[in-house]
């Protein structure tokens, strides 16, 4: 909630909360009698229970702001991807549960909201942007990050534009990230170029010390995934800055 209302200071935006609930489906008791849990005072409970997070967002939120609440008795991530529509950035807090009726599956947000999301870590307070790290792989995911994380590139400090690659490949990236910032520069905005060759391990934990050495505050990248048999499927990158990344993520698919 902190970071989201900095961001929305930062660009003079309204803030629209939003929580949703899904009624529980009936379930099988000892395998004969079916129970219907979703009773209306199940219902006024839901309500009830987004009716208190309403206040909390609003008292959050403070004066001074153009805020919205929104709420809903429906599937969250449904929710979130509907309410998509009304917005330019998502804001999520990084976590992972299996239950799809009182949380957000981050996957499917980002691969179906069609707008980029910014995924904070538990323990962020802030977000300056000062310091952006774009973390570059030249495929159509990436170039769309970047053209959405233009509103924050103009106003950062520094951007750095690094590629990850194997040895073989360093002409080729040093090409790509080049052409990045020549494109970034005819925006108005300087960005420094950057190739790094591959070490052992993850390529996100890479970045991510990388930008944590240079004291990078934001890390743009695209999220790479599918939908396989009803579950999401990332790519090593995405999922390791999804899970495990410290500093807050601009993810665009």
């Amino acid at each position: 909630m902190a970071v989201a209302a900095a961001v929305a200071d930062k660009f003079s935006a309204r803030l629209i909360g939003l929580s949703a609930l899904a009624v529980l489906p009936p379930f099988v008791a000892e395998g004969v009698v079916v129970v219907d849990n979703a009773t209306e005072f199940d219902i006024a409970k839901m309500k009830a229970k987004l009716e208190s997070a309403g206040n909390k967002f609003r008292s959050a939120a403070g004066s001074g702001r153009e805020v919205e609440w929104r709420s809903a008795i429906e599937f969250p991530t449904k929710a979130v991807i509907d309410g998509a529509r009304c917005a330019d950035l998502i804001v999520i807090q990084k976590g992972k549960s299996d239950d799809i009726y009182r949380t957000l599956e981050p996957g499917a947000a980002i691969l179906g909201t069609g707008r980029p999301l910014l995924v904070v870590p538990a323990a962020a307070r802030s977000l300056t942007a000062e310091h952006v790290f774009v973390a570059w792989k030249d495929t159509r995911e990436a170039r769309r990050a970047v053209q959405d994380a233009l509103p924050f590139l103009r106003e950062a400090g520094r951007t750095t534009v690094t590629e990850v690659c194997e040895n073989d490949r360093m002409d080729a990236a040093r090409h790509a990230v080049n052409d990045v910032a020549s494109y970034l520069a005819r925006h108005g905005i300087k960005a420094e170029a950057r190739v790094e060759i591959r070490a052992h391990g993850s390529g996100a934990d890479q970045i991510i010390g990388l930008a944590e050495d240079e004291g990078g505050d934001l890390l743009v990248a695209g999220a790479y995934g599918h939908n396989r048999l009803n579950e999401w499927v990332f790519g090593g990158m995405t999922r390791d800055l999804l899970t495990s990344s410290p500093i807050c993520c601009l993810m665009s698919h």
